[in-house]
């Protein structure tokens, strides 16, 4: 098994466990304290960040690779993970950038020619509770840490771009499917759900016409009590109806925004 092999066995003779110039990049979104969160990694050799990725194993499927990183990035498994974009840019993977990333780390890397090839990304985008994750850094990382979408750091190669490529692929999805089952927990204020379309929509939306046009689309249920947590007067609580919910990804379409 490939979790058996060291892990610096497995980059020193990476030729030999994994596919050439393939990686994969998980954008993993969360929602906490009325902000839309993304889990970056903190680099041990450089001050920038970066997105949870990783490489494909030989005889491993593309997405069973995302999986498994976003799984040992999170602790978390069965959860709602979406291609969205391949990124082949020429200059993406630039050598002088390679080798500040490898040369204190494990500078040996360095002489593997198989690190130092152009790299072709498959992006991904996973949609987890904030909550119930156990941010995990990697080989190459001190920290795995959430940042708030629009207070991002430094990233390197184009991870940036990444992330906003990310987001346009949700904007879309907003006109078709729903989104915000695996973002809040199972109880939760309309206004919560609302903040979420605002960030992905990137616009203010009228807070009656939201409430009119989310719960018509029938995937939410009034809960009889209260949200203790506002400032003012507490407004019911919802959840989503789950076979309504997933009914909707598969059918669509849901009401435009």
């Amino acid at each position: 098994m490939h979790e058996e092999v060291p892990v610096m066995e497995l980059l020193q003779n990476a030729q030999q466990y994994f596919l050439p110039a393939v990686s994969v990049d998980n954008v993993i979104f969360g929602f906490h304290e009325d902000e839309l969160r993304v889990l970056l990694l903190h680099m041990k050799t450089s001050r920038k960040w970066a997105l949870p990725g990783g490489y494909v194993f030989n005889e491993e499927e593309v997405d069973d690779a995302a999986v498994r990183i976003l799984k040992s990035r999170t602790g978390l498994k069965n959860l709602f993970l979406q291609q969205f974009y391949t990124f082949g840019s020429t200059g993406r993977t630039r050598t002088e950038v390679l080798k500040e990333f490898f040369s204190e780390l494990h500078p040996g890397l360095l002489e593997n020619s198989w690190f130092m090839q152009r790299f072709i990304s498959v992006g991904y985008y996973a949609l987890v509770e904030y909550g119930k994750v156990i941010p995990q850094p990697d080989e190459f990382s001190d920290r795995c840490a959430w940042h708030e979408l629009n207070k991002l750091p430094k990233l390197i190669f184009d991870h940036g771009q990444i992330i906003e490529k990310a987001l346009q692929a949700m904007r879309l999805q907003l006109n078709f499917q729903p989104i915000g089952y695996n973002l809040l927990p199972k109880e939760f204020p309309l206004k919560s759900l609302q903040v979420i379309y605002e960030t992905i929509l990137g616009r203010k939306l009228d807070r009656g016409n939201f409430n009119r046009k989310i719960l018509g689309g029938g995937i939410l249920e009034k809960k009889e009590k209260l949200y203790s947590g506002a400032a003012h007067k507490a407004p019911y609580l919802y959840s989503f109806n789950k076979k309504k919910y997933f009914a909707a990804l598969k059918n669509g379409p849901t009401t435009s925004l």
